[in-house]
């Protein structure tokens, strides 16, 4: 399958990040959330309402075999009330773990996740990537991740409650849902875009909710571009809309997203919840925690966001 085409080479070009800030820079988009950016999203904590954006970490995850590695979350205790002092009566204590694929469940892309002709982010050679894990671009550099959010319900522009087909998002939707939202997207704001499509996951139909989904096209990266998102998540298996929108061409928002600008990207986001709670009361934004397990040298990190509004 080939690389991107033509007109998507000139889009990447337009919206190409490189340099921006400075040679050696390992954290992209987020750059743009300052000072200014973290205060504004305190300001839209206005009703002491809190919302979890993560999906069970369990093995009834979205996983289903398909991407090799892949799995959904495993626990196992390794200790159960074991009295460390050989006394039940005193200390006892439990122990567990978990193995997992870092982005089976809800998760951020790291900036080294994907790249195209052998470079990553940045004009970084894909040859970081070793065995080892990342050693440049790894999710770790990412760090505290916090700014104001806007929930962006693109369902709820064609009033819907969620997609039927592989619905391709516009930048005039994105616009329309800030309009419905009436929110103005400023430097540094994290864009959470709704459609609604977890209602497959959680009907059981994983592979409905992993291989024909509503999402963002290629087209949209000017938009995020246009209002330096600092960040953006779905609550899609995929982010871009599946199937591609090109059969030729996999995956050109990932590589448009994270080789060329450095847009953190998350997916399969649960916004159900935060996206009802907007609708209800007109407020879509609030103040997003979302910092990554910082797993030192990985392509992607684990999350649980919140939500303050």
């Amino acid at each position: 399958m080939p690389g991107l085409s033509e007109p998507l080479r000139e889009l990447a070009a337009r919206v190409s990040n490189r340099g921006r800030w400075g040679a050696d820079d390992q954290r992209g988009t987020l750059n743009l959330i300052d000072q200014a950016a973290v205060l504004r999203g305190a300001a839209a904590v206005r009703q002491g309402k809190t919302f979890s954006l993560a999906v069970p970490f369990d093995a009834d995850g979205p996983q289903t075999g398909a991407i090799p590695g892949r799995d959904n979350p495993v626990h196992e205790m390794v200790a159960v009330n074991v009295a460390y002092t050989g006394d039940p009566a005193g200390f006892t204590t439990s122990d567990d773990r978990m193995s997992m694929g870092v982005q089976a469940a809800t998760h951020w892309d790291a900036l080294s996740h994907v790249g195209y002709e052998g470079l990553l982010y940045n004009g970084t050679p894909d040859t970081v990537i070793t065995e080892a894990g990342a050693a440049q671009l790894g999710i770790e550099h990412y760090g505290a991740v916090a700014s104001r959010g806007v929930l962006l319900d693109v369902a709820r522009v064609h009033g819907v409650g969620h997609f039927d087909d592989a619905h391709q998002i516009t930048c005039d939707e994105l616009d329309a849902a800030a309009d419905i939202a009436g929110v103005t997207i400023e430097a540094g704001d994290i864009v959470l875009v709704h459609t609604g499509h977890m209602h497959f996951l959680h009907a059981g139909e994983r592979d409905r909710y992993r291989m024909t989904s509503p999402g963002l096209t290629a087209a949209t990266a000017e938009w995020f571009h246009r209002h330096d998102v600092a960040a953006v998540a779905t609550d899609t298996f995929v982010l871009e809309v599946m199937p591609c929108e090109d059969p030729a061409v996999l995956l050109p928002v990932h590589m448009i997203h994270l080789r060329d600008m450095g847009l953190a990207q998350g997916q399969i986001w649960f916004t159900d919840e935060l996206a009802a709670s907007c609708a209800g009361d007109g407020q879509y934004d609030f103040m997003l925690a979302a910092t990554p397990i910082p797993l030192t040298g990985a392509t992607g990190g684990m999350v649980a966001p919140t939500a303050i509004k």
